[in-house]
Formats: structure tokens, sequence, C-alpha cells
């Protein structure tokens, strides 16, 4: 602000340009992260991009080796994948936090009215 109480508009549309520019280069460094999960001590691998998306899966045939049941074998090789997919994308997130905390910090959580609702009733939050 001017000393007469005025915005700076050329020191405003700066800082949103070097905001812009901090957010794109935030958003390609995360579409080019990959982040793997596992789980079952190395059984079962997962690997997902920076937005979560599952890029892949691997599973190491000693996890079939098992014996016993196949039925068993089964439920557990399943219940490994949707861990080792869990491990990943929660590596995601604080992929996430860590790459968008620096641009997005000291902005407001409700920056423009766009605040998102939490609780009963959203969709979103604890007691969601």
């Amino acid at each position: 602000m001017f000393g007469d109480g005025q915005f700076d508009v050329q020191a405003l549309l700066a800082q949103a340009q070097q905001m812009q520019d901090r957010l794109a280069m935030a958003q390609r460094e995360l579409a080019e992260a990959r982040v793997n999960g596992s789980a079952g001590g190395g059984l079962v691998s997962a690997t997902v991009d920076g937005a979560g998306t599952l890029l892949g899966v691997s599973i190491d045939p000693r996890a079939l080796a098992a014996g016993g049941d196949l039925e068993e074998t089964a439920t557990l090789l399943s219940d490994l994948v949707l861990a080792a997919v869990r491990d990943a994308v929660a590596g995601t997130g604080q992929l996430q936090a860590r790459t968008m905390g620096p641009v997005t910090d000291g902005l407001p959580a409700d920056l423009f009215g766009l605040a998102v609702p939490e609780g009963p009733g959203s969709g979103i939050g604890p007691g969601a």
C-alpha cells in the first residue's frame, strides 16, 4: 500500500505472478514424482505418482509360494496389495504437503470464500 491508503496494484500483480509460477513448478514436481509403498515385508509394493494415481503393483513370487489353501493365499495377497497401495498413497499426501506447503504458506484456508465445509453431512473430514 502507498502512504495515502491506496494499493500498489503493480506489486500485487507481481506477487500473484510469482505465486502462480511457484504453484506451476510445484505441480510439475508432483506430476513427475513417484512414491512407493510396500506391505508384507516387501512382498508387495505399489507405486503412485504425485497426484496419487496408481502406476503399478509388484508381487514377489514368494507371496504366492506360501503354500496352504488357495483361498487363504488370495485373501492374504489382496490384503497385502491394499496395504501397499494405502502406504504409497499416504506417502503421496506427505509429499504433496511438503511440496505445496511453501507455495500456499500464509494463505487463508478460506481464500476467496472457497472453504470446504467439514463434518457431518459434508462427506469430508471426521464425522462425515
